[in-house]
């Protein structure tokens, strides 16, 4: 979830953000004392998480592998551990932001759970999430999972719009709800621990799918007297109008009638293709990256009615 105008207001709101954080920590702490908790794991996004936290005033106990990342946030308050079970029996609220699921096992493999509460943001599968939420409850634990929608520099700063899709034990995260919303806003989405990777995996392999078509876009510029800058303004406010499709989608999905509110049907759809791939030929441009969703449209179109949209196109994903 980057582009320029996020990371500016990143930069442009993180100093404020961090002294009002402060502010309202202090006026807040006899009130509404804020949960100390354990991080473990300070890439890039756990430092900034860390960061979030020192400034809403939680009391914070760090570790990572390479001890030296820890020295900042340690002149900042932070306590640090020398390992990660040492991290784990500071505090009851235990974050981990690791680089994988392996990374996980391998630094809580010491570390007793009884009683804990793992929330676990490393990006997983499902089925990952799943199996380390039966993991963590063998071992005493309560989990939650969780799935980062934000890059590090919108973490701390609610402009920049940045939140966190959480699944698992609902106790858990109503428990810790504001400590949770201290670096971003929360999202929970069930309990089943797998539907925060779900959606997360979800909403990046849409992304992707709109990367690739602007890739093809641009590419088919590369030759001619159009500056991108000159294209991408009409670009992205297309790409938006059009994604006021997707709730049309969502709804044929949830009727069965993929013929409603169609405009422009399959059927045209499909015979009109073929301008798409010869004007990709004559640019020199490879349509790789276009053909196989024709493909799709085409065996739909087989077996569907050429009166639908695109929407049938979802069931012959599954498998």
């Amino acid at each position: 979830m980057t582009n320029n105008l996020v990371e500016n207001a990143a930069e442009n709101a993180a100093e404020n953000a961090t002294e009002n954080a402060t502010e309202n920590a202090t006026e807040n702490a006899t009130e509404n004392p804020p949960t100390p908790l354990t991080l473990l794991g300070l890439g890039a996004m756990g430092t900034a998480l860390a960061q979030a936290w020192l400034a809403g005033g939680h009391p914070l106990t760090v570790w990572n592998r390479t001890a030296a990342r820890a020295d900042a946030l340690a002149l900042r308050g932070a306590a640090v551990a020398d390992t990660a079970a040492e991290a784990v029996a500071a505090n009851r609220l235990v974050v981990v932001c690791l680089l994988d699921d392996a990374s996980v096992a391998g630094a809580l493999a010491d570390a007793d759970l009884t009683g804990k509460d793992v929330v676990n943001l490393v990006t997983s599968t499902p089925e990952q999430a799943r199996a380390r939420a039966a993991w963590a409850a063998r071992r005493g634990a309560r989990y939650l999972d969780g799935g980062i929608m934000a890059v590090p520099p919108m973490i701390g700063v609610p402009a920049a719009g940045p939140y966190v899709f959480y699944s698992g034990s609902s106790e858990l995260f109503e428990e810790h709800r504001a400590t949770l919303a201290t670096p971003a806003g929360t999202r929970y989405v069930g309990e089943d621990a797998g539907y925060a990777a779900l959606h997360d995996v979800a909403l990046l392999s849409a992304m992707y799918g709109m990367f690739a078509g602007a890739a093809h876009a641009f590419a088919l510029f590369r030759g001619e007297a159009v500056a991108p800058g000159r294209l991408a303004p009409l670009l992205s406010d297309y790409v938006t109008a059009m994604s006021g499709t997707i709730a049309g989608t969502a709804e044929q999905l949830e009727s069965g009638d993929y013929t409603r509110g169609v405009v422009s049907n399959l059927a045209m759809q499909v015979a009109g293709k073929g301008t798409l791939l010869r004007t990709a030929e004559e640019q020199g441009v490879s349509a790789e990256l276009l053909e196989p969703y024709f493909r799709l449209m085409e065996r739909r179109l087989a077996v569907g009615s050429g009166e639908e949209g695109l929407t049938g196109v979802v069931d012959l994903l599954r498998r």
